[in-house]
């Protein structure tokens, strides 16, 4: 898991105030390991870590009908350095309207723009493909965020007759489509990565995917030692399938992206071990796995925290402790490669025993200098 694009300066006297929002489920289960790294990780390196936690979940909501709290954003944006969440959804609220408000009032209130998903093999036992190792397993998608077909524009006409229209529409945006493709070519440039692929359906959706062509083509020129490539979505899909180990850095819109990011979760072992990072580089970002919440789990132990821990991993490398991040995504490898896993993954370990496990090996890393 390589550094992420330009982080928020580190500073070793301020404190870097840090929300913490567990949400429902097995999502309080895996923030608590999370937590536990993070304190290992602020005490190994003294970090100016301040963590606050917040109880917005479905208990709360349903007593107090509140989901994101006025001004909540306000304060997010001039009092944290970043948010950690751990995943939304409960049963008593079917429409989970507390989790839409929650999670995408914060990613579209604070234009978090970048969904970084690294896709990385750490144990080639979990990979489901045949005769793939680590090596052929190591990409990183960048998913555009806050446009595409998730910004809620249509409507239906004549709803609930045999006569009913529904429209969808997707929004995509000169600023919006430049600065993701620009991110991703960033990207490659600062971490050594070879090539940018950019992923869409422009033979069928024309407009808003001919917006996306021209702006690869014209960013693609200004970083002429990255290989550019396009290839339309159905084709990568097989392609992550078939040959992985040609995949670098992949640029893609909205509803592409959250496809081929579930996609690539699977090659590394599924929900469970992806993190991501939501990010508008130098400004409060967002940090979450990207699981559901499975209620049905919640307090049996079974859920597996590594999605949690790599979220925080990546969490403490937009902050600037690129050492410490790097010494969790170690521990975590290696606990995959000895089987020290929750059952999902082949070993035994409950929840809070994964926690435990990683958070000492946290703990008796060698501070480099």
């Amino acid at each position: 898991m390589s550094s992420i694009p330009p982080s928020i300066p580190p500073s070793q006297r301020r404190p870097q105030r840090i929300a913490v929002l567990p949400g429902d489920g097995t999502g309080k289960d895996v923030t608590a390991e999370a937590v536990k790294v993070l304190e290992a990780a602020a005490e190994t390196w003294d970090l100016p870590l301040e963590l606050v936690h917040f109880d917005w979940d479905a208990d709360r909501y349903l007593a107090t009908g509140e989901t994101l709290p006025k001004g909540a954003l306000d304060d997010f944006r001039e009092n944290y350095s970043a948010v950690f969440i751990g995943a939304y959804g409960d049963p008593r609220v079917p429409d989970m309207k507390h989790a839409a408000d929650i999670l995408l009032g914060i990613r579209f209130g604070l234009d978090l723009y970048i969904n970084l998903r690294p896709v990385k093999l750490y144990d080639a036992r979990l990979c489901p493909l045949k005769d793939r190792t680590e090596k052929d397993v190591d990409m990183v998608i960048f998913r555009e965020n806050t446009e595409g077909a998730y910004v809620n524009v249509g409507g239906n006409f004549k709803k609930g007759t045999a006569d009913e229209i529904a429209i969808q529409d997707e929004i995509h945006t000169r600023k919006g489509v430049e600065r993701i493709i620009r991110a991703a070519f960033e990207y490659a440039v600062n971490h050594g990565r070879r090539e940018v692929l950019m992923a869409d359906k422009s033979n069928v959706m024309r407009y808003g995917h001919d917006l996306w062509q021209r702006a690869f083509a014209e960013i693609a020129a200004e970083f002429p030692q990255i290989q550019s490539r396009h290839m339309f979505v159905d084709a990568l899909t097989m392609q992550l399938v078939k040959h992985p180990e040609s995949l670098d850095v992949i640029v893609t819109n909205n509803m592409f992206g959250d496809i081929i990011t579930d996609l690539g979760a699977a090659l590394q072992g599924g929900l469970g071990v992806a993190g991501s990072a939501n990010l508008h580089p130098g400004q409060t970002s967002m940090f979450e796995p990207v699981h559901g919440s499975a209620p049905k789990y919640a307090g049996t132990g079974k859920a597996d925290p590594i999605g949690a821990i790599l979220s925080a991993s990546l969490m403490l490398d937009y902050l600037g402790h690129g050492e410490a991040a790097r010494t969790i995504e170690e521990a975590v490898a290696r606990s995959m490669r000895e089987g020290q896993t929750t059952p999902d993954l082949g070993g035994s370990l409950t929840t809070s025993q994964v926690g435990d496990l990683l958070a000492r090996a946290v703990g008796r890393a060698v501070v480099a200098g």
